[in-house]
């Protein structure tokens, strides 16, 4: 129907055009005169210009989008560059160029020259540029750029979707974390987390007397003699500090601070030589292992990029599947906008069979816990699970001594 109606417009205005030459030249024929001949030659080179743009092909107009990189991080600018290239010389009056944006760009902040029009004449290359200052999280795709072009009468007018395919990929905000592992608090009083410690046996930093459990190989035998008793080399001590994080995908209006948290966590620890695994409870629950190394935060960044809010099962049915039986002491972390007592009764299970569990609650700029939150916080901590509130823009409050108490 859409096209039988702009074959029908088209045919009109070609209908048009025709009325309008035969006017113009029936008048200067009849009347005579300087002034009837002066309109008519005033008309012509509109109305010839009109009749060779009705046969002027706007899809031989070639367009290319010119991106400085396709990895960027959210809230950062991009600047793209239309390049348009012409085969023919054919004057063009004008030319409207309009870049298709998915509707995840348009909703970030966009500069207003995405739509330009531009004046051409008989150049074959031209161009123009365009901003959108802050890039939300995703991965986008950029299809093609609407031509618009015509002549001065308005009679004709011809209209193309040149395919310039473009794709990108912003990972999340983070920020930058000091990372410190938590030490558990019970009504009881204050215990260290669980941690695995090893010894640099190649690290020697001093002599001590012998313990029950040092092993024979450790003997230091010039002081052994010196004093008469057995003293022992005290090596460095270095602590391996596994972690998981577990991401709750649950859609909230949060769910982009939870993400943004969940990057700047994940990217701390590693910075810090500890390994780290995540689970996402998105549409087919995602499970990185416990790793360490570049390798293993450009993967999660990756899956980071592209999830959705979107949850599969309750967050806390993830903490029964049987992927947490193979973690043999390791610090647990949830990362959520909404907390429950039935998640705090599963996470403090998990810390109990496992390691320590630590539930990171998201919060807005300035939103204050309710009652019921505050209630919540309390059965956390008689359970032994730490339930720590975190704001948008403070993430480096997490681990600071407010938090600790």
């Amino acid at each position: 129907m859409e096209k039988l109606s702009s074959l029908l417009k088209r045919i009109w205005k070609g209908l048009v055009l025709y009325l309008l030459f035969a006017g113009a030249f029936s008048y200067a024929m009849f009347q005579g005169g300087f002034v009837s001949w002066f309109l008519f030659y005033s008309f012509l080179p509109f109305g010839i210009y009109s009749l060779g743009m009705a046969f002027y092909r706007i899809g031989e107009i070639e367009v290319e989008r010119l991106l400085p990189k396709t990895d960027f991080n959210a809230g950062e600018p991009l600047k793209a560059e239309i390049r348009i290239t012409r085969k023919s010389s054919f004057p063009l009056f004008y030319l409207l160029v309009e870049d298709q944006l998915s509707d995840e760009l348009k909703q970030s902040n966009l500069s207003k020259n995405t739509k330009v029009l531009l004046f051409p004449g008989f150049k074959k290359e031209f161009s123009y540029k365009y901003t959108i200052d802050h890039l939300i999280r995703g991965e986008h795709f950029f299809q093609s750029c609407k031509l618009t072009t015509g002549d001065p009468l308005g009679l004709i007018e011809k209209e193309e979707k040149a395919n310039a395919e473009n794709r990108i990929l912003v990972y999340p905000a983070y920020t930058d974390l000091i990372y410190q592992p938590f030490e558990n608090h019970y009504d009881q009083g204050m215990t260290a987390s669980r941690e695995r410690v090893q010894r640099d046996s190649t690290m020697v930093i001093g002599v001590r007397e012998y313990q029950p459990g040092d092993r024979f190989s450790w003997i230091n035998w010039k002081a052994t003699a010196k004093r008469n008793e057995i003293m022992t080399k005290e090596f460095e001590q270095r602590q391996s500090h596994d972690v998981f994080v577990i991401m709750d995908c649950q859609p909230d209006h949060r769910f982009e601070t939870v993400v943004s948290f969940t990057a700047s966590l994940v990217r701390a620890i590693l910075k810090k030589g500890a390994q780290t695994g995540l689970m996402t409870n998105t549409k087919d629950t995602a499970s990185f292992p416990i790793r360490g190394g570049e390798k293993q935060m450009q993967q999660i960044f990756y899956h980071l990029a592209k999830i959705k809010p979107y949850h599969s099962v309750p967050f806390e049915k993830m903490l029964e599947t049987e992927i947490f039986s193979a973690h043999q002491s390791v610090a647990f972390m949830l990362i959520t906008a909404k907390v429950s007592k039935e998640l705090i009764e599963k996470a403090g299970a998990l810390g109990q069979r496992k390691g320590a569990a630590t539930i990171f609650l998201m919060k807005d700029a300035k939103e204050t816990p309710d009652k019921n939150e505050v209630t919540l916080k309390a059965m956390a901590n008689a359970r032994g699970v730490k339930l720590v509130l975190v704001h948008d823009g403070q993430f480096a409050s997490a681990f600071s001594e407010v938090n600790l108490r």
